[in-house]
C-alpha cells in the first residue's frame, strides 16, 4: 500500500446515510478526509449543513479535478450505476453503499476496477456497522470456508423480534418499524427478501467467489409468518430469523438460500436482536467466529462508509482472490431441505414433492407438517409462497443425497409402513 494521501470526497446523497457520514467526518478531522460538494434532488430542502455545500449538478462532482473520491449513497441503482461508472472512468475512487446497484452489476464492476486501476468499496452494502466483506478478504482468504449464515437485514429481524418478544402480529410490528424508522413507508424490498438477497449476492462473491444474482437465487422474505409459527418455536424453545446461508457440501459444491429458519436457543444468531445484523463463520483454521452489530441507521452505516474512506487513504483495493482463483466454486441443486410448512388447507400442499414427512399436526384453521424436499422443487416452483402458507426450515436444514435413504426408512417406520 502507497502513503497516507489526503481524501477530497464529492458526496452523492444527504439521507440518512450521508447526512450520518457528514457528522462523523466533522469529529473525526484526523482522517484527512473532507466533503467538498454534495448532489442531491431537492435544492429547496432545509439541511443540516451550509446551503454552498450542495448541488445538483452531478457533473459539479464528477468532473471536478480536485475530487478524488466519490462517495454514492443514494437510492435510486440506476443513477447510482451511471455515477459509480463515471467517476472510476475518470479517475475516482469509489465508495458506495448501494446493494442493488452492486449486485446487479458486479462482474461488470469489477472489470472496471481493473481497466481502470480505481478502487470501489462498499462494505456499508452488506452489514452497515459488521465489517465482514474485509474480514471475508483479508483474515478468511486462504482459509477453507465450511459455512457462512448470517441476519443481514435489520428491518425484518426489527419485526420478527416484536412479534416473539411482544407478542404482536406482522402488521402491528411492521407498524412499530415504520414508526421508529427502521422499515421504509414501502417496506416491500425489506419484508419479501430482496434487499437481503442482493446483500447476499455480495456476500457469496466474497465467501466463495461465487458471482451470481437474486434471480438464480432462492430466497423469501417474512410476510407468510403466522402466530401458529410464533407458538410452535416458543414450544421448542427457538426463534424465527430470516437467515442467508451457503455451506460447502460433499461434492466439493456450495448450497445457497436465504428464508426464514427456526434458530435453536443455544446458537449465536438466536441473540441478534431488533435492528442488528449477526454473521457466523464456520472455516478449516479458525472454526467458528461470529460478528454482531447494528444493520441499520444513520451512524452505524456511515461508520462502514468511513471505514472504507480510511482504507483509501492507502490505496486500499478488494483482489477478489475467490473469484480469480483457477479452480471455481459452483453453486448446487443437489441437496435437499428439511422445512416446516403450515396451512390452511392441505389440497395446496403437493406432498408428492416431499423425500419424506416425519411430522404431522392438526389444527382448526392451520395445520403443519415437517418433511425433507429437494431444493430444487423449491426453486422450479412458487406453492409455498401462495394460499397462506407458511415455509421455514428447521435448523438443521440441509440434508445431502447420501443422507435421503435414511430420511425415508424414518418416515416410513413412523408411518408404520416399515416392513
Amino acid at each position: 500500500m502507497g502513503s497516507e494521501k489526503t481524501l477530497v470526497i464529492g458526496m452523492f446523497g444527504f439521507g440518512v446515510v450521508g447526512e450520518g457520514l457528514y457528522k462523523i467526518l466533522k469529529q473525526t478531522p484526523s482522517l484527512k478526509a473532507s466533503i467538498k460538494k454534495v448532489c442531491i434532488k431537492n435544492p429547496h430542502k432545509k439541511r443540516s449543513a451550509p446551503a454552498d455545500l450542495f448541488t445538483s449538478e452531478k457533473n459539479d462532482l464528477l468532473f471536478d479535478p480536485e475530487i478524488n473520491v466519490i462517495v454514492e449513497v443514494i437510492n435510486d441503482s440506476q443513477a447510482g450505476y451511471e455515477i459509480v461508472t463515471t467517476a472510476l472512468k475518470n479517475g475516482k475512487d469509489v465508495v458506495s453503499a448501494s446493494k442493488k446497484m452492486l449486485s446487479e452489476h458486479l462482474q461488470e464492476l469489477i472489470e472496471l476496477q481493473n481497466t481502470t486501476g480505481k478502487s470501489l468499496l462498499y462494505e456499508a452494502s452488506a452489514c452497515a456497522s459488521i465489517p465482514v466483506i474485509r474480514n471475508l478478504e483479508e483474515y478468511y482468504d486462504n482459509d477453507l470456508l465450511h459455512s457462512i449464515k448470517a441476519i443481514v437485514n435489520g428491518s425484518t429481524n426489527f419485526i420478527l423480534t416484536k412479534m416473539f418478544e411482544e407478542h404482536l402480529n406482522f402488521k402491528e410490528a411492521l407498524l412499530l418499524a415504520q414508526q421508529l424508522g427502521f422499515a421504509e413507508s414501502d417496506p416491500t424490498l425489506d419484508i419479501e427478501g430482496y434487499d437481503a438477497a442482493n446483500k447476499w449476492v455480495l456476500l457469496l462473491a466474497h465467501s466463495y467467489g461465487i458471482n451470481t444474482n437474486i434471480k438464480e437465487m432462492l430466497f423469501n422474505g417474512i410476510t407468510q409468518i403466522n402466530e401458529l409459527d410464533a407458538k410452535v418455536a416458543q414450544a421448542k424453545n427457538q426463534s424465527i430469523k430470516l437467515v442467508a446461508q451457503a455451506q460447502k457440501l460433499n461434492n466439493g459444491k456450495v448450497a445457497s438460500f436465504l428464508l426464514p429458519q427456526f434458530i435453536d436457543a443455544n446458537e449465536h444468531l438466536y441473540f441478534v436482536k431488533n435492528e442488528y445484523n449477526g454473521v457466523v463463520i464456520e472455516s478449516g483454521f479458525a472454526d467458528k467466529q461470529f460478528f454482531y452489530g447494528k444493520g441499520a441507521g444513520s451512524f452505524p452505516t456511515g461508520s462502514a462508509v468511513l471505514s472504507d474512506i480510511a482504507a483509501l487513504r492507502y490505496g486500499y483495493k478488494y483482489e477478489y482472490k475467490k473469484l480469480n482463483q483457477p479452480i471455481k466454486a459452483e453453486l448446487s441443486w443437489d441437496f435437499h431441505l428439511k422445512v416446516y410448512v403450515s396451512f390452511e388447507d392441505i389440497k395446496f400442499i403437493p406432498k408428492e414433492e416431499f423425500n419424506s414427512i416425519e411430522e404431522w399436526h392438526a389444527g382448526n384453521e392451520r395445520s403443519y407438517l415437517i418433511g425433507t424436499i429437494p431444493f430444487k422443487s423449491l426453486f422450479q416452483k412458487n406453492w409455498w409462497k401462495s394460499n397462506n402458507t407458511s415455509l421455514i426450515l428447521m435448523p438443521q436444514c440441509i440434508v445431502e443425497d447420501s443422507q435421503i435413504s435414511e430420511l425415508k426408512k424414518l418416515s416410513l417406520s413412523l408411518a408404520g409402513l416399515e416392513s
